[in-house]
């Protein structure tokens, strides 16, 4: 079913939890990582929405407007105006809507914290709208969100499918499999370059072998890396 963009959903687990200024500088206090994110302003909102897309197409995470990178709690104060900015920001770059929530919390009698709890979205992936009606999808690595490769897009959208994958196991996995005996990880250009095969067939490939939980991927700014999965 899809989600609305106009609507904010009450989400499930921890993310329904209220937060007092105690939990807040706990949160604050471990940094910015996978699932956390510090803006002290919501100046750029068609910026901080990346953010936004990269926690729903990820694991989930809470973007707390009006925290610094130094983990300085300054709070806004005219939190109103701030989750109003966002809130159309949303409506007007996020494709497909996201799944989320806002709750203030005061710091101070004049200054409020506002949080934006992200969901994990079924529905990914999820992309933000540029000024020239471009769609970029992001991911969250780390303490970063970085725009999804095509193969990370690609992935994202037939996971949501949730079918059984197929796949032959050929000349070319063969020798990807070698590959991967003799180093930890391999790119979309290092497994077409060493096999031999057009790039589009080793991304199919790579893929294929991602959702088939034979390999894994590992998101990068520059470079996507895959590896044998974990059993």
């Amino acid at each position: 079913m899809k989600v609305s963009i106009f609507r904010k959903h009450i989400l499930p687990f921890n993310f329904n939890q209220l937060m007092d200024l105690r939990t807040l500088k706990e949160l604050v206090r471990q940094g910015e990582g996978e699932h956390l994110e510090f803006k002290l302003k919501s100046n750029h909102p068609e910026r901080i929405v990346r953010e936004m897309v990269a926690f729903a197409n990820s694991g989930g995470g809470k973007l707390l407007i009006g925290v610094g990178d130094d983990k300085t709690i300054k709070g806004l104060k005219y939190a109103d105006e701030d989750e109003y900015i966002l809130e159309r920001a949303i409506q007007k770059y996020c494709t497909p809507g996201i799944s989320y929530r806002t709750e203030r919390v005061p710091v101070t009698d004049e200054r409020d914290v506002l949080v934006f709890h992200i969901h994990r979205s079924e529905e990914k992936p999820h992309a933000v709208l540029d000024m020239f009606g471009k769609k970029k999808s992001y991911v969250r690595v780390k303490d970063k969100s970085v725009q999804a490769s095509p193969e990370m897009r690609e992935i994202m959208k037939r996971t949501r499918r949730n079918r059984d994958i197929r796949f032959s196991y050929g000349d070319k996995e063969r020798q990807l499999m070698q590959l991967l005996d003799k180093q930890q990880s391999v790119t979309v250009d290092s497994f077409a370059t060493t096999v031999g095969i057009p790039r589009t067939l080793a991304s199919r490939t790579l893929v294929l072998l991602v959702l088939a939980n034979v390999l894994e991927v590992h998101p990068d700014e520059v470079m996507d890396r895959f590896t044998v999965a974990m059993v």
